[in-house]
């Protein structure tokens, strides 16, 4: 297993409007790295945003999707997804405020 840091692991935001709908009750999800495990994303979580407190985390891993030019096929890269659940008396998570 690779030596991943704590600011590593969370790549991105995951912005669709899925995703919006379950920060009303302070689920988020984020692109991670596919080495990471739970306890990584969930200390990960705690460490980059101030006050927030992780509940639980669940992940799937997506395979690339099959892409073809012509004659040529090849799949695209394969991603990892993850939906932290806060704590109730957890702060919210700053990035997502404005959208």
């Amino acid at each position: 297993m690779a030596n991943i840091q704590y600011y590593d692991v969370i790549l991105r935001p995951v912005v669709t409007e899925k995703s919006m709908n379950l920060m009303a009750n302070k689920e988020y999800t984020f692109f991670v790295h596919p080495d990471a495990n739970k306890t990584m994303i969930k200390e990960a979580v705690q460490r980059m945003f101030e006050g927030t407190k992780v509940e639980r985390v669940n992940t799937m891993n997506i395979p690339g999707k099959l892409k073809r030019r012509g004659a040529i096929t090849g799949r695209t890269a394969a991603q990892k997804k993850a939906i932290v659940k806060l704590t109730e008396d957890s702060a919210d998570i700053e990035i997502f405020s404005g959208l």
